[in-house]
């Protein structure tokens, strides 16, 4: 039975590996901090959302057995508007990739440097750190092997390795049922609160997600039939992806001190309360959390271009290998040298917010045209609880965008 169960492990521990990196760390952490549990509603919200999502892109990976922007490029027919979209696609992914990909590679980092110390050496008067280069060669490692099978089992175990030390660090601090209890299920906007929910929402309903789950899907899944595996696979992945989120806020609940900003001041947090293991369950929940997000990041950039551009998705091609390098290489150049890429992360948020509606918009459109997913495509249901999370996700997005510019 537990051969089995292994045996149709999909890519949904990519999916929850994919949205708890470093960015969901801190967010989760000043959401524990600045407000306690109060907002551990948002995460449970986002977690429906990010099941109805990634469920429809699997699906429609497994029943076209294609990937997202290949359908949407084979899909639109206007040339103008083909362009169009495809532009602001790949454009978005794979500049804003780029960005998000050195906020991983550092969240990684730090993990290590908890743990063994910060390291760096001066090359031509800049001075270079050690820990977001081994990062680095870590992820290339296991992306140039190109192995399917290789590649999901690595992120399988670095998943499990992140649940359990964040979910230990929580146990540690001795959470309130009640409390906890009213968190979940009592909805409620604390006074300064919306933004941080926005935040909440937005780490966890990934755009770039929904190209790597439909590409992975019809690489794991060759028939029809096997639709209830990928539903399954879904909902456990990204359930747990939200226990462990829901987890990294229950931590920083336990911290009194506002001075907390970030995952490495929760690192440091949890030591004078919990004692020195607590920080070190952290530190390596952190470094799994930055390697994994380090290897899915680059993954999701070259499917996203293969499919826009129409090249062969081979693990193993030089095209596809050459765009995740390009993003690797730019996020281990940014988080090596320490530079603060202030202009290029605010166009990642800016395009973020402008494309997690329009995809979700694109992949609704697509789950309800018979010639591509025949009786598979979406029930009256599936279509309403899209229709809100559009709706949702539009909202979030203008407000995303409003904040970057300080208008909200």
């Amino acid at each position: 039975m537990i051969k089995n169960w292994f045996k149709n492990i999909g890519p949904g521990p990519l999916v929850a590996a994919a949205f708890i990196g470093p960015g969901t760390v801190t967010v989760c952490t000043l959401a524990g901090v600045n407000f306690g549990y109060a907002l551990l509603w948002a995460m449970v919200l986002s977690v429906i959302a990010t099941i109805v999502l990634q469920e429809m892109a699997a699906r429609l990976g497994v029943v076209s057995q294609k990937g997202l922007s290949e359908i949407i490029r084979e899909e639109i027919k206007h040339p103008f508007v083909k362009g169009l979209a495809l532009f602001l696609i790949i454009s978005a992914i794979v500049v804003g990739n780029a960005a998000y990909e050195a906020g991983n590679i550092s969240g990684g980092a730090l993990g290590l440097e908890t743990l063994f110390g910060d390291a760096s050496t001066v090359i031509l008067d800049y001075k270079i750190k050690i820990m977001p280069l081994v990062i680095g060669i870590c992820a290339f490692v296991i992306l140039y092997i190109g192995n399917y099978k290789i590649l999901e089992r690595t992120l399988v175990v670095l998943v499990v390795l992140m649940s359990l030390a964040f979910i230990i660090t929580a146990f540690i601090t001795k959470p309130s049922v009640v409390e906890l209890l009213k968190g979940v299920f009592l909805p409620r906007i604390p006074e300064k609160g919306i933004l941080t929910i926005i935040g909440l929402i937005g780490t966890t309903v990934v755009p770039y997600n929904l190209f790597l789950h439909a590409s992975l899907a019809k690489s794991k899944w060759k028939n029809k039939t096997d639709l209830v595996y990928a539903r399954k696979d879904t909902v456990i992945a990204v359930v747990l992806g939200g226990v462990v989120s829901m987890c990294i806020i229950i931590s920083a609940s336990a911290i009194q001190s506002q001075s907390i900003a970030n995952a490495s001041d929760l690192a440091k947090g949890l030591e004078p309360l919990f004692g020195v293991n607590a920080k070190y369950f952290l530190a390596i929940g952190l470094f799994a959390a930055g390697i994994t997000s380090a290897i899915t990041a680059p993954l999701a950039a070259a499917f996203v271009a293969s499919g826009c551009l129409g090249w062969h998705s081979n693990l193993k091609s030089f095209k596809f290998r050459m765009v995740w390098l390009f993003i690797l290489t730019l996020g281990v150049l940014f988080s090596s040298i320490g530079f603060k890429s202030i202009q290029i992360i605010k166009f990642a948020q800016v395009t973020n917010g402008l494309l997690l509606p329009i995809i979700a918009g694109f992949l609704l459109w697509i789950m309800n045209k018979t010639s591509v997913l025949g009786t598979y495509k979406n029930s009256l249901f599936q279509n309403g609880l899209g229709f809100v999370i559009v709706l949702i996700t539009l909202v979030l997005g203008v407000k995303g965008i409003l904040s970057v510019f300080n208008l909200v």
